[in-house]
């Protein structure tokens, strides 16, 4: 599969092929263009879709899962619309991972310590969730993860493993600070959009149609996801689905030990 590294080293190949042989036959300038382009859009697609695992290895589904089973994650929170998720989830008997947002857990810090003790899963979402996280060095990415982390330490006494990119955007920047922090970086391959459109037919219908065993749901936060969230545990239950942890459909640890 083509990363990071690979890509660089076919494009620096492929240009120096063309430079060499520029000093024996003329070549247009646009070959160099083209093969400029090509590598910014492939450096563009693979920094955006975390699923190409270009930059960091990410787990976004488990292609290996046999059976019906699946993972339901929340971004953004908490907030005010955590606890009647959690009301719901319980209700349903459903353990979910939340990926909170640091400055959102300094307003609700109740809500980290209610995640915990109802058995649900917190992960680390960064601090500021900016939309400029994908410029930052990468100290500032380790800055921002780790100060999340101790948020939900002192609240909840647990140490973080599990971190989800804001938009889920990886570079080479959060690879290394990735490399430092240690943590996990979970993804998904079910999309909801329920963070862009409000329309829960049309929220409820896309996830639908993209339920495969194995699979991570993406989920926000919102009023319009609380609304559709029991008629898509219905769905899953009727469909024999059974909704899992991220740690149980991948085997691994979401806390230090």
């Amino acid at each position: 599969m083509l990363n990071y590294q690979k890509i660089n080293i076919i494009s620096f190949a492929i240009l120096s092929f063309f430079l060499a042989l520029s000093f024996f036959v003329p070549i247009n300038w646009w070959i160099f263009l083209i093969i400029l382009a090509v590598r910014f859009m492939i450096l563009f697609f693979g920094s955006f879709f975390i699923s190409l695992n270009f930059h960091v290895k990410a787990y976004c589904n488990n292609p290996l899962e046999r059976d019906n089973k699946i993972a339901l994650t929340f971004d953004d929170g908490p907030n005010e619309n955590t606890l009647s998720i959690i009301k719901i989830l319980n209700k349903m008997d459903v353990k979910a991972t939340f990926f909170c947002i640091g400055k959102n857990i300094e307003k609700h810090p109740e809500i980290i310590k209610r995640i915990v003790e109802e058995g649900h899963i917190v992960g680390n979402h960064s601090f500021s969730h900016s939309r400029f996280f994908d410029f930052y060095r990468k100290n500032r990415v380790i800055e921002e993860i780790r100060k999340t982390d101790l948020l939900i330490e002192s609240i909840s006494g647990k140490k973080v493993q599990l971190f989800r990119p804001p938009y889920g955007v990886t570079n080479p920047y959060i690879k290394r600070a990735l490399e430092v922090t240690k943590h996990k970086v979970i993804g998904w391959n079910i999309r909801s959009l329920d963070g862009i459109f409000r329309n829960e037919k049309f929220i409820f219908d896309r996830i639908k149609k993209r339920i495969r065993p194995g699979g991570i749901i993406l989920l926000h936060d919102t009023s319009h996801t609380i609304k559709i969230l029991e008629r898509l545990m219905l769905h899953l239950k009727k469909n024999e689905y059974k909704v899992v942890s991220i740690e149980e459909l991948f085997n691994i640890k979401a806390y230090e030990n």
